[in-house]
């Protein structure tokens, strides 16, 4: 039996007297409160779903930080998958009257906590309640495909994305937009540029080239280059901007080993395909998440 997919939030926003309140919908057909969340539409990355469904349920734009738990269910006999992300909401717009939705609340963690009608939210509440707040969100992506590097007959860094790539690049740029980044930074590599060319477009934003994210030239250690990636990441945290970042195979893994605290042999943990990436959380300097897009 196929199972039922979906995806939500956790939405909060700050509270002078409570430090944050979170958002609860509740729907009279089932007569419960409960995180506003919904199903994935065809192809629909999850992510980009969790986005749409907050705003169509809880009238709220978004910006999603950290995974949280996934939860599994069953709906009218099916099995469910329910992902969760944590988000702030930054606005408000979106909301559909076909949701079922009828009420909306605000409230305190701990209150939320109390009048959610499941267990599992109540779960994926206290999961955000442990953590820290967040400060910046980063998207570290690998350049799309670009082809065979022994097939180009030019200088590597000249090598253009092909069509896969292309279309890869084009299948980033929603995603990685809903980050609300106000900057872009790419290696030297024309790849690396060209991926991110659809999110320049579509957010009309520059695209910053930083040789701190290239692969090692000859001569050069990887690990030297690693460093100068992950230092990179963590002077965009520290600025609390949000970012969009396009580095290369060789780089992205080294980097956030070393921004988890891993050893050198952690780097295998975050290996990452082209035209794949990260949704990196941080707390000031320090890297709270690593999670795969």
């Amino acid at each position: 039996m196929t199972a039922i997919r979906a995806a939500g939030g956790v939405v909060w926003r700050p509270a002078d007297a409570d430090g944050a309140h979170v958002c609860l919908v509740h729907r009279p057909r089932y007569g419960d409160w409960s995180l506003p969340k919904g199903k994935l539409d065809p192809g629909e990355h999850p992510l980009l779903a969790a986005v749409r469904e907050v705003a169509e349920e809880a009238d709220a734009q978004a910006v999603p930080q950290v995974r949280l738990p996934t939860v599994h269910y069953h709906s009218e006999g099916r099995p469910k998958t329910v992902e969760f992300w944590s988000m702030r909401a930054v606005g408000t717009g979106g909301f559909q009257p076909g949701t079922e939705v009828d009420d909306v609340r605000w409230l305190p963690v701990d209150e939320a906590v109390r009048l959610v009608s499941y267990p599992h939210d109540a779960e994926v509440l206290a999961a955000f309640a442990a953590l820290p707040t967040v400060t910046a969100t980063v998207a570290l992506v690998r350049h799309a495909q670009a082809g065979r590097r022994g097939t180009w007959t030019g200088p590597d860094r000249a090598r253009p994305l092909d069509a896969r790539g292309r279309s890869q690049a084009e299948g980033l740029a929603p995603l990685v937009a809903l980050l609300r980044p106000t900057r872009l930074l790419s290696a030297s590599p024309r790849r690396c540029v060209q991926t991110l060319d659809p999110v320049a477009a579509l957010l009309d934003l520059p695209i910053e080239v930083n040789g701190d994210l290239d692969e090692p030239l000859p001569g050069q250690q990887a690990e030297e280059r690693a460093l100068a990636a992950a230092a990179r990441l963590v002077v965009l945290a520290a600025a609390g901007d949000p970012a969009v970042v396009c580095s290369q195979g060789k780089v992205i893994p080294g980097a956030l080993a070393h921004l988890t605290g891993g050893p050198h042999e952690a780097a295998d943990d975050f290996v990452t395909p082209k035209g794949g990436g990260w949704l990196l959380a941080f707390a000031g300097e320090h890297l709270l998440a690593a999670d795969r897009l």
